[in-house]
């Protein structure tokens, strides 16, 4: 069981953007927390247009994580 993907928009030979899509259409109702080191509201706005339901960029901060998760995880 998968509970929360947090998912790297940087990928080897698929980006996060596509990966998320695939997954989503598999488990629509699975969190994805979008990772990026990409912070311009264009790039947020892409990561939430695939399908992630929130984004978090790097270096990620241990409590906006712990934030993420308490948010995702308690539903």
């Amino acid at each position: 069981d998968i509970d929360l993907v947090m998912m790297d928009i940087q990928l080897p030979g698929m980006n996060g953007f596509e990966a998320t899509k695939i997954l989503k259409k598999i488990r629509k109702n699975v969190p994805v927390i979008a990772q990026t080191a990409y912070a311009m509201s264009s790039d947020i706005d892409q990561c939430l247009e695939a399908g992630c339901n929130d984004v978090i960029t790097k270096p990620i901060n241990v409590n906006t994580l712990w934030n993420l998760l308490e948010k995702h995880l308690t539903k």
